[in-house]
């Protein structure tokens, strides 16, 4: 029996061009292989997902949010509940992901390599000198938990430290501050467990930052990245160990960093990598062999559920029924639209 497919895009995080732009391609790339799609669209401006969800009667959702709320676990955990399988991570693996913190102590716990770090609050603005001491510069600040190299910067003194820092609490309460490496960057995609490939992105300037991501011409990308076979398989078997830290599923990319000595580190893995045909997975896939209709199409075979809930079969609640008192749902301000050049 044909399923009928919901693609779950928008958002409300800070990503949400980003992710209409991913759901749009593969709900066209899917209509096109003869899937029954529907554009399941969230906004602030929308009924609460929940309900969205409800009224579109899925068999299985296809998750192409990016960022708060979509990318951490929080959508995970409410399909879960309705009993609706998901493509990509379940609800621990996600939220693990989007935490910089949480998964840098679990990298460090299973001997993955990753840049060395401190925390930094807004306390500690005030006593940032003492709080940074010898840990030197160059540095990179980054929030906890945004996606898209939001709030993303680099410092080299201690002046601009303190302004990175203010920024990056634009996004988060809690700010990483983590030591710059001088290397390549390579990603890597992974699909099911199995390695796809991994692309060298180099960015004109010097950080692959939000401008760099998103600013045509601003990066260059090399597919395969220059490195010797030898090298290239302990970079992919560094993804596979990362991934696996995590307890990640699906389509995930691992972003790494290569230096010229014989060090890599693991910067962080990204559970729903962004899925324009021009992102980094479909290029690094279709390196692979792996066209974007066919990668859709592998991530869709994919979705499952993770939790062992009991569910009770039988007639989906309609949308009028299962509406909740308006008081649950506090009436929600509008975020500011940011458009991008690139995904």
């Amino acid at each position: 029996m044909a399923k009928r497919v919901g693609i779950l895009m928008g958002g409300l995080s800070g990503e949400r061009e980003v992710s209409l732009r991913t759901g749009e391609g593969v709900a066209a790339a899917l209509e096109a292989r003869g899937h029954e799609v529907v554009r399941v669209v969230i906004g602030p401006d929308t009924a609460p997902a929940d309900l969205l969800i409800r009224q579109a009667r899925l068999d299985v959702a296809f998750v192409a949010l990016h960022g708060r709320g979509g990318e951490d676990g929080c959508v995970q955990g409410l399909l879960e509940w309705m009993g609706i399988p998901y493509t990509g991570s379940s609800v621990i693996g996600s939220a693990l992901a989007m935490d910089k913190l949480k998964a840098k102590e679990l990298f460090r716990l299973h001997n993955v390599p990753t840049p060395p770090y401190y925390v930094a609050t807004a306390r500690d603005l005030a006593e940032l000198n003492e709080l940074h001491g010898s840990f030197g510069f160059p540095v990179v600040v980054k929030p906890r938990g945004e996606g898209s190299s939001l709030g993303v910067s680099k410092a080299s003194s201690l002046e601009e430290l303190k302004e990175a820092v203010r920024a990056a609490l634009a996004y988060d309460e809690t700010v990483l501050v983590e030591r710059f490496v001088r290397a390549m960057e390579v990603h890597v995609g992974v699909l099911d467990g199995r390695v796809l490939g991994a692309i060298e992105v180099v960015p004109k300037s010097g950080v692959y930052d939000y401008h760099a991501k998103y600013t045509s011409g601003a990066t260059d990308y090399v597919c395969p990245p220059r490195l010797t076979g030898t090298r290239m398989g302990g970079v992919l078997h560094l993804a596979e160990r990362a991934v696996r830290a995590l307890g990640c599923t699906g389509a995930v990319r691992v972003d790494l960093l290569v230096t010229e000595g014989e060090n890599e580190y693991v910067l962080e893995v990204n559970t729903l990598p962004g899925m324009t045909e021009t992102s980094l997975l479909p290029q690094i896939a279709q390196a692979a062999g792996l066209d974007y209709g066919a990668l859709c199409e592998a991530i869709l075979e994919g979705a499952r559920l993770h939790a062992a809930i009991p569910h009770r079969r039988g007639r989906v609640v309609p949308l009028h029924e299962a509406a909740a008192p308006k008081s649950f749902y506090p009436e929600r301000r509008s975020s500011p639209r940011i458009s991008r050049a690139g995904g």
